[in-house]
């Protein structure tokens, strides 16, 4: 069957030429892993840098492994992560379709065609499907590989089944260039002939994405390190093709530790589990930007980065060789940054969830309670048991009142106990001024520090020893009635 030529021609015509393109092509698998979500954040990273296009391509063509709603959280880990794209299956651009299994037809063109130019051939061998793209297939001793092509398609053109494997050279070598790793070379004689296109018509991944990503005029490659060995082959398409190949940026694996990558089934987190555990989406994108990639120059010693400042600052030369260790305490680290730098207000509606969640009571202000937060948060889902005691007093130990460092012990606590309560029954209008004026004259009055005074009275209202906000704010957001509740129960235990 003779080819039609014009309509390679018309593929190729209507390649974007000119600029920097890059695709971010993830299989709807499952969830968006945290070495998913770098190879998307990099692709980002390094279209917004040179001012180029930022392609979105759903390769589903291994449908066995397709898990309903895993497009959907694609899409929405790129929203809330402003990863935005400029062409994909949702907004469409000049080369859709961008879902593979919509680019079929095109696939089994260009295998065809590859095989006309004697870079490919049909194998009619019978392997399953977990075989027929092993890398132990022995290319040399396929009878298949010396058919001559009218015999092939012959036989193809009697309806016998058959996969079309590339044609590797048996002999020399292969050496391509990796913006990461640099000059790589391979002998051709290691190199399985991979298959292109399964007896079911559907593309492999090796085959699909390199046909894709010349017809979108992909400039860079971005993809994990585990590529590499299957450079060389996507390098033997290019050239099979009379293609120009496109810059390979491979990059290092994302590591649980010394020796195990990441992985979900082994416990590690994807990034809607670092969300469900109090994690902000900048402070995970800035923390996951770092694995792999550093910045140089005036900037070598900052950390902490706007998504605006990484597309300005990131370049292929900051990244590394060597695996990154993923450090759920470092993540901690920099969540605190992020959360004590956001405005009071915003704080306050991120918080509120997690606060309403445990303490109902309406009367106890979220935002107040949020003020005491800020500072002293590492994550959002810390909020819960940091302010229970708000809606229930807890049950304490009356060894809580006893503080070397505010000089307190049972016998100064019901001492301050005592003089306290009257002193907060008195005052008319309950604000936090008051409270600590009345608080802190009455320190003075019984010539003890502030802090004899503070402490017992912030443990009979709180019932714990480690809160966010002191004495007088707690009191506060209290109310004058459980604030003397409170300390009268407290006085009880002493």
């Amino acid at each position: 069957m003779t080819l039609d030529m014009k309509y390679f021609e018309e593929m190729e015509a209507k390649i974007p030429k000119g600029k920097v393109r890059t695709r971010f092509a993830p299989s709807p698998t499952g969830y968006m892993h945290v070495g998913n979500l770098r190879t998307a954040l990099y692709t980002w990273l390094i279209a917004r840098n040179a001012g180029g296009t930022f392609i979105l391509r759903i390769e589903d063509t291994d449908q066995g492994r397709l898990v309903e709603g895993a497009t959907d959280v694609i899409y929405k880990t790129l929203t809330e992560c402003r990863l935005d794209h400029d062409e994909g299956p949702d907004v469409g651009g000049p080369v859709a379709p961008y879902i593979q299994s919509e680019r079929r037809d095109t696939y089994g063109r260009y295998a065809r065609l590859l095989v006309e130019k004697g870079q490919a051939y049909y194998c009619f061998c019978e392997k399953g499907d977990s075989a027929e793209d092993a890398g132990d297939f022995e290319k040399t001793a396929d009878p298949c590989r010396t058919l001559s092509f009218e015999e092939a398609q012959a036989r193809v053109d009697a309806g016998e089944p058959y996969v079309i494997r590339q044609r590797i050279p048996e002999e020399g070598i292969t050496t391509f260039h990796d913006a990461i790793f640099g000059e790589i070379t391979v002998e051709n004689k290691t190199l399985d002939d991979q298959v292109l296109i399964k007896r079911d018509g559907m593309p492999t991944y090796n085959f699909a994405n390199v046909i894709d990503d010349h017809l979108m005029g992909i400039t860079h490659v971005v993809r994990g390190s585990e590529y590499l060995s299957s450079a060389p082959k996507y390098n033997l398409l290019y050239e099979g093709f009379g293609w120009e190949v496109p810059t390979y940026v491979h990059c290092s694996p994302v590591m649980r530790d010394a020796h195990n990558k990441m992985s979900k089934r082994h416990g590690d987190p994807s990034y809607e589990d670092l969300k469900e555990q109090g994690f902000l989406t900048d402070a995970i994108l800035n923390y996951v930007a770092l694995l792999g990639w550093s910045p140089r120059g005036d900037i070598a010693e900052q950390e902490v980065f706007s998504l605006d400042e990484l597309a300005k600052a990131f370049d292929l030369a900051g990244m590394s060789k060597s695996p990154a260790i993923f450090d759920i305490e470092k993540l901690t680290h920099f969540n605190a940054l992020y959360l004590r730098a956001m405005a009071p207000e915003d704080f306050a509606k991120a918080a509120e969830p997690y606060i309403r969640s445990a303490v109902k009571g309406e009367h106890l202000s979220a935002g107040e309670i949020a003020a005491l937060l800020q500072a002293r948060c590492e994550k959002l889902t810390d909020i819960p048991e940091k302010v229970a005691f708000f809606q229930e007093l807890p049950e304490y130990s009356a060894d809580l009142f006893t503080n070397k460092k505010s000089k307190t012990n049972p016998e100064v606590s019901k001492a301050m106990l005592e003089a306290a309560i009257p002193m907060l029954e008195r005052i008319t209008e309950w604000s936090q001024d008051a409270i600590h004026d009345g608080l802190v004259a009455l320190a003075e009055k019984l010539e003890v520090k502030n802090a004899t005074l503070m402490w017992p009275v912030r443990i009979a209202a709180a019932g714990q020893a480690v809160t966010p906000g002191g004495a007088v704010e707690i009191c506060h957001i209290l109310g004058r009635d459980e604030t003397l509740r409170r300390l009268r129960l407290g006085l009880e235990k002493l």
